[in-house]
């Protein structure tokens, strides 16, 4: 409103409104005047400006004194996301037992497992959510790359694979006088090895050995090196100070030798082994063809280290050691010498030889007991027969054998010197080497007799036969010992011809120049 004063003189009003505390149908705003001026406010339109409500309608009768309170909102907290898949699908409660939960077992429904954590990754690293109606699948983790177990133990690499295959088809071949199917580095050692990590270790060594020796390539000697380091870690912890005697163990100590034998090596590396297995031996059990074949092959060894050692004696003339019932039964062995009891005889000469070393070093001659002894060796030498049959190459090696015999006695008791009985006894021995083809299984145990002819060789023309069949026997069997022994024969003719009566003594002559091996 205005007052009629102020009808000729416009003058500016400023307005307040003031809402009303408590809500009504019809809101009237109150308009005061205030003294400020130049204030100019534009009142916002009343429709805009005040909110609508709508009336509040009240329940019928009295109302209540003590009003009923509104329903509190569920709880979230009681749900858990941990349960197993299928509790989840279920939309039961999970006892979230490990691996699998006992609500899944007790009522016959496969538990699917619990999901895998995820935890929160930022941007693009974020999985991607599956849809309401997808079907969930657990993840298990797999890794794709992880190794088979090997079939066999100690073959794990294409480079073993090729060691066991050189060790079946050519190194098992050269070892006895068997070289077919029967061969017991086939039959009877290979067998076990295959349920032996150690043996099946000594097996590809001796096998690296071997091809380390012919072919001169590096990766062979790196093999044989693991598998010998390995093949002794094995046996050291299978025996572990202790005498444990069985089959597997012996045989991993022979075969060792065995590695020495294709190595060459001239400084007694083969002694531990040996030493260990003659300390066990009398506990192998002999009545099963495995422990057979492991005693004549020991019993082989044990007697021909003897003919080339000064401190090395034949382990049947131990006092506390009986030979097995099926020693000196005629029947084919692995090896000559052993079961026909022909190495019982050189056994005798190496006892022999020691009397006649001590006495010739105090310089006192041969006495009668000596030489009483020497011609029953001899009489018993003329007396044996081979077992084998006359038309087999084993008939001819066995007579070979009996002829470096007589010469081994020959060269102990008789002055060592040229005469026609040693010069003929020589001979012959050539003759039945000769007879024996190149190709032969018996080539494999041609070493020690051919080492005896070349000691008793005083005729330089019977030498060059010696030093051919040297050479041949190395071809075929590619042995390191063969090596070796051919340098120590041709010490010894040296000595011949320089007319030293020491010549007979190759034991002494080895040790002097440094050499142990196995013939």
């Amino acid at each position: 409103s205005r007052s009629p004063a102020s009808s000729t003189c416009a003058t500016p009003v400023s307005i307040k409104i003031t809402m009303p505390e408590t809500p009504s149908d019809h809101v009237v705003p109150k308009i005061e005047e205030i003294e400020d001026e130049h204030v100019d406010i534009k009142p916002p339109p009343f429709e805009s400006a005040l909110p609508t409500q709508p009336p509040i309608k009240r329940g019928r009768g009295r109302p209540r004194k003590h009003p009923i309170p509104a329903p509190e909102a569920k709880s979230k907290g009681g749900r858990t996301k941990t349960g197993c898949l299928t509790c989840r699908w279920r939309k039961k409660k999970c006892d979230e037992a490990k691996p699998v939960c006992n609500n899944c077992i007790r009522n016959s429904f496969i538990c699917e497992g619990y999901p895998e954590r995820v935890f929160w990754r930022p941007g693009r690293q974020v999985q991607p959510r599956a849809s309401p109606g997808s079907c969930t699948i657990p993840t298990i983790n797999v890794d794709v790359n992880c190794d088979l177990p090997f079939l066999i133990d100690g073959v794990e690499t294409p480079q073993d694979r090729h060691l066991l295959d050189h060790f079946v088809y050519d190194v098992s071949r050269v070892l006895t006088l068997i070289n077919d199917e029967t061969n017991p580095f086939q039959e009877l050692i290979l067998p076990i090895a295959v349920q032996h990590r150690g043996l099946m270790h000594s097996l590809l060594c001796l096998s690296g050995a071997h091809l380390a020796r012919k072919d001169r390539e590096p990766k062979f000697k790196i093999a044989q090196a693991y598998h010998l380091d390995q093949a002794l870690r094995i046996l050291r912890a299978e025996t572990n100070g202790r005498r444990v005697a069985n089959g597997p163990i012996i045989a991993q100590m022979l075969i060792l030798c065995l590695v020495s034998i294709c190595l060459g090596e001239r400084e007694g590396q083969y002694r531990p082994h040996l030493n260990a297995a003659r300390g066990i031996l009398y506990q192998l059990q002999t009545d099963t063809p495995f422990g057979r074949f492991l005693f004549e092959f020991f019993m082989y060894h044990d007697v021909a280290n003897s003919i080339t050692c000064l401190d090395r004696r034949p382990i049947q003339y131990m006092e506390d050691f009986c030979l097995p019932g099926f020693i000196l039964q005629p029947g084919a062995g692995a090896l000559l010498g052993v079961l026909d009891g022909l190495f019982g005889y050189i056994s005798k000469i190496t006892i022999l030889r020691d009397a006649v070393r001590e006495h010739k070093r105090k310089r006192i001659c041969v006495n009668y007991e000596m030489l009483s002894t020497a011609v029953a060796i001899d009489s018993e030498i003329r007396m044996w027969v081979p077992p084998q049959h006359p038309d087999r190459d084993r008939y001819i090696a066995a007579l070979l054998y009996r002829q470096s015999t007589w010469v081994y006695l020959y060269r102990t008791i008789q002055p060592s010197q040229p005469g026609p009985k040693i010069r003929r006894a020589v001979e012959e021995g050539l003759t039945f080497m000769q007879m024996l083809p190149e190709n032969s299984a018996t080539q494999s145990i041609l070493l020690m007799p051919l080492f005896m002819l070349g000691c008793a060789a005083f005729e330089p023309s019977q030498r060059p036969l010696i030093t051919d069949r040297f050479k041949s026997l190395y071809e075929y069997s590619g042995l390191g010992n063969v090596v070796a022994a051919h340098e120590a024969v041709g010490k010894v003719w040296q000595l011949m011809d320089a007319g030293d009566e020491n010549a007979w003594d190759w034991e002494t002559i080895l040790h002097n120049m440094g050499y142990d091996f196995l013939v």
